[in-house]
Parts: structure tokens; C-alpha cells; sequence
């Protein structure tokens, strides 16, 4: 039987309506399961937002970033992967302007200090170390939206070589350091070394009981609570080369400065291996080292952005990337000593 033309074009409309509706309804399909996923990642980490034009604008962010997550995980063959985190719903410019900052080093700033290093012979140290095992590293902590990375790296390093002389790991006060470490910025930025020296020109540092963590810079330092002495340092070492800086972890946990970019903000699971940011703008404590089954050698890295980051708080960055290393992790780093 023959078919008419209206039946024909009734049908070729069909399968055009259906060409074009189905991608609509699968974006559809799609943005509805993301936001059913942003929701409970707004339950998870406790996000509430101002108002809907506020939060419409975050589901845009946040569902830019899990199609990135995505797409990079799915592309295989990779030692890590990415994954949502309490940073999801911000802009990668916003995640660099809120938890890192960069900090300009003078030349003189661990000159002096670099003839100190100790030197080991690398074929007596262990072929792996995570100083967790050796109770010289304390919990997972949170610097919040406040550019303290510095203050917790500072203390992680106190805490470690404390714990290593004396037997006892205390958790010590980043809050201090924020307030009464003035060459420092506070929330807006700092470097190691500056808490280490005011560390020893205090003549101590409190514990985090005494003086407890508030998220932001107060202006005034406590001196009530910065007299109450937990823990001490006599000096500290500045350290530039992964040969250098891998004798330092040997000995005990280390601060270190780092270039952070998108990746490293997104990073789950794995041995990181990716991009970095432009410059040193993030600082964390490389607490032990090791080596993947597949003979991938790697940095241990305690981070201070909560246990919902990376690795419950860690991360494992790839070694042997060059002198300074990946995201240049060996380009400055520092640790503190205690001599009697």
C-alpha cells in the first residue's frame, strides 16, 4: 500500500522532534541528577546559600566542576584521580583568592641558614617512612577560609620534631602564630621560617587547648595564653632540592611550600602527578615518603584543608620531578630543631 506524503512528513517530523528532544531531555535528565547531588553535597558540608540567584549560581559552578571531574577521570591511565570536595561549588580563581596565598621570600630570608643541613648518606635511610606510624604527627585540621596554611605547617613541623626529642605529640596552636607572629600576615598569608623564629624568640609555643584555633586573625596577640609555653625550638633549617629535602624527612616532618592550581584543589586519591599552579602559594608538611606498587616513588604530604580532602587530609605527590620537584615542592622547605 502505498503511503501518502502527509504520512511520510508526519513521520520524517516524528524523527525529527525526537533528534532534537531527546539531547534536551538528556541535559535535563543530567542537570536534575546533579542537583540531587548538590544537594546532599550541601547537606555533607553544611552549605547553605543566601538566596536562590546565590544558589543557582553555585549549582552552575558546582555542575562545571563535576563534569571536569569526570571527564578527567573517565580519560584513564591516570596515578590519580579528582573528586568533589567542600571546595566544589567555587571557581578555581575563587579556591586561589580564598585558600592559598602567595608570599614573597627575600633573598636573605634562609641564606644563612643553608649551610646547616644535615647531611645523610641516602643508602642508610629507609626505603619508606610515614612518620604517622612513629606518633610524631597529629590529626587532620582545618584552616578554614583563612590563609593559615603557613601557621599549620609551621606547627605540623613543631609538633613532629617535639614528639621525636621528647616522646610526647602535642597539638600545638596555629591560632598563636596568627596572632603574635607579626613579620607574618595572618589570614592573608605567611612563611614558615617567620613562625619558626617567633617560636624561638618566645621561648615557646602554646598548646591548641590553651589557645585554640578561631579561623581568622584577631589583630592582638594573647599574651596571657602565648606565655602558657607547651612545646620549644632552639632553631630550624631552610632546604632547597628533593636530594635535600628527602635527608630532612628522613629526620623528622618538614614544612614546604608548594604551587597549587586546579588539579591539586580537586585531587582525590592517588599519586599526584598533574599541573600545578604558577607560583608558591600554598604551604603544607611532608610528614614521609614511599613507593607505589608500580615502583612510583612519592612525597607523603598532611595538608590542612580538613579529612575531606585528598587522602583524608593527605596527599601523595610524585617524587624525583625534577630539583624542585613537583608543583617546585622542594624548592623551599624548613624544619625546626631542639638543642639542649
Amino acid at each position: 500500500m502505498a503511503v501518502s506524503v502527509d504520512v511520510k512528513l508526519l513521520i520524517a517530523s516524528c524523527f525529527t522532534f525526537w533528534a532534537c528532544a531527546f539531547p534536551v531531555m538528556s541535559r535535563s535528565l543530567y542537570e536534575a541528577s546533579v542537583a540531587t547531588t548538590h544537594e546532599q553535597w550541601m547537606a555533607k558540608h553544611g552549605r547553605a546559600y543566601a538566596n536562590d540567584a546565590e544558589k543557582e549560581k553555585r549549582f552552575q559552578i558546582f555542575m562545571q566542576n563535576l563534569q571536569y571531574i569526570e571527564s578527567f577521570n573517565s580519560a584513564g591511565n591516570r596515578s590519580y584521580k579528582l573528586g568533589l570536595n567542600k571546595f566544589s561549588d567555587l571557581t578555581n580563581e575563587e579556591f586561589v583568592a580564598f585558600y592559598t596565598r602567595p608570599f614573597k621570600v627575600s633573598s636573605q630570608t634562609n641564606s644563612s641558614k643553608m649551610a646547616s643541613v644535615k647531611q645523610l648518606d641516602l643508602s642508610d635511610i629507609p626505603d619508606s617512612l610515614d612518620w604517622r606510624n612513629k606518633g610524631a604527627v597529629t590529626k587532620i585540621r582545618n584552616q578554614e577560609r583563612c590563609g593559615s596554611c603557613w601557621a599549620f605547617a609551621t606547627v605540623a613541623a613543631v609538633e613532629g620534631i617535639v614528639q621525636i626529642t621528647t616522646g610526647n605529640l602535642i597539638q600545638l596552636s596555629e591560632q598563636q602564630l596568627l596572632d603574635c607572629a607579626t613579620e607574618n600576615h595572618g589570614c592573608a598569608g605567611g612563611l614558615m621560617d617567620y613562625g619558626f623564629e617567633y617560636v624561638i624568640k618566645n621561648n615557646g609555643i602554646a598548646s591548641e587547648t590553651d589557645y585554640p584555633y578561631l579561623g581568622t586573625s584577631t589583630g592582638n596577640c594573647d599574651s596571657v595564653k602565648a606565655a602558657k609555653h607547651a612545646a620549644r625550638i632552639t632553631g630550624y633549617v631552610d632546604v632547597e632540592g628533593e636530594e635535600k629535602l628527602l635527608q630532612a624527612v628522613a629526620m623528622q616532618p618538614v614544612s614546604v611550600r608548594v604551587a597549587v592550581g586546579e588539579e591539586f584543589s580537586k585531587y582525590s586519591e592517588g599519586i599526584f602527578s598533574g599541573s600545578c599552579g604558577s607560583q608558591l602559594n600554598h604551604e603544607v608538611t611532608a610528614i614521609g615518603y614511599g613507593t607505589s606498587e608500580d615502583g612510583t616513588k612519592y612525597w607523603l604530604m598532611k595538608n590542612s584543608w580538613g579529612e575531606g580532602w585528598g587522602e583524608n587530609g593527605y596527599i601523595r605527590m610524585q617524587m624525583n620531578v625534577g630539583n624542585e620537584g613537583l608543583c617546585r615542592i622542594a624548592a623551599h622547605g624548613s624544619y625546626p630543631t631542639i638543642t639542649a
